[in-house]
């Protein structure tokens, strides 16, 4: 049996279409195709149910996914083991980050990563919470933050910092920074024009679940999934924003926008650190999440 038709079956499963799987392994369809019928051809084993939604495991093809996971693994450890040897951890690391986040902590944490655990690859890729949670079940991530996370089954969920969420505004030419903004209560801020995320997003649905709770909704002036664009807008006086502090300290204009707390009552948010339940952490995974969770922690998370 070959590893790498092994690989190749895993994440066919897991993806539930060869299509997807391709995509994620950087192969041609065909190709991929023709490995995962090699590889049932060897076993005389049907694996999958093809349809035209995909496929799904046989009796034959769960079982082979639940060792294969393991072997994967195990030869994961054992590259891994053996670079301890040589005196570090090796290994990839995908991590996922929502894009505020990863404005914030990925060129400390890159720095850290390349210090700490030299042998080891970092990648980093940006993604809503909806999205990042496929990803890891689908074994794209290894760790996840995200936002307002549920307890759901195959996740491993672990608090990792808590942000407050400030109206951000545009800054009146010649209006001085000092001193900062008062306060501004939540229903006054219902008021207001709002340049938010399109659902669903985890950050607009807990301010629209703050919102009901005090009998309001936000007023909304524009849906724009993305950070940047959001703070274009409210620049260009389209409306204000609901974001952490660290998303303007972060921009490239940071001086062209007023931050001012919400509240009462105060809006926060929980990011949380996530795993797949279903595979093991690597040793490598592991070292990468400490360093996450100190760099988060360092940097005011």
């Amino acid at each position: 049996m070959d590893l790498k038709q092994l690989e190749y079956f895993v994440r066919v499963v897991e993806l539930g279409s060869f299509t997807r799987a391709a995509l994620a392994l950087d192969i041609a369809q065909p190709a991929l195709s023709r490995q995962v019928r090699t590889l049932e051809v060897e076993l005389r084993q049907n694996l999958l149910v093809r349809n035209g939604r995909g496929v799904t495991p046989t009796e034959a093809g769960t079982l082979l996914l639940e060792h294969g996971r393991g072997i994967l693994h195990q030869v994961q450890r054992a590259q891994e083991e053996l670079a301890r040897v040589r005196g570090g951890l090796a290994g990839r690391v995908a991590l996922g980050l929502p894009p505020t986040v990863a404005r914030a902590l990925a060129v400390p944490l890159t720095r850290r990563f390349r210090r700490e655990l030299p042998e080891a690859r970092l990648s980093i890729s940006e993604g809503l919470s909806i999205s990042m949670h496929e990803a890891l079940a689908a074994g794209r991530l290894d760790i996840a933050v995200l936002y307002e996370a549920k307890p759901i089954a195959g996740l491993d969920i672990a608090p990792l910092m808590t942000e407050e969420l400030m109206l951000v505004q545009a800054r009146p030419p010649g209006l001085a920074e000092d001193p900062p903004p008062p306060p501004i209560p939540l229903a006054e801020v219902a008021k207001l024009p709002l340049i938010i995320p399109s659902r669903p997003n985890a950050v607009r649905m807990h301010v629209e679940s703050e919102m009901a709770a005090l009998g309001c909704e936000p007023q909304i002036a524009l849906e724009i999934d993305g950070v940047p664009a959001i703070l274009d807008l409210v620049a260009d006086g389209a409306g204000c924003a609901i974001l952490a502090r660290r998303a303007v300290q972060t921009s490239i204009r940071p001086s062209a926008f007023s931050v001012r707390p919400i509240g009462p009552p105060r809006l926060k948010v929980q990011a949380h650190v996530a795993v797949s339940a279903q595979r093991p952490v690597t040793r490598t995974q592991a070292a990468a999440l400490e360093l996450l969770k100190a760099v988060a922690a360092e940097t005011g998370g």
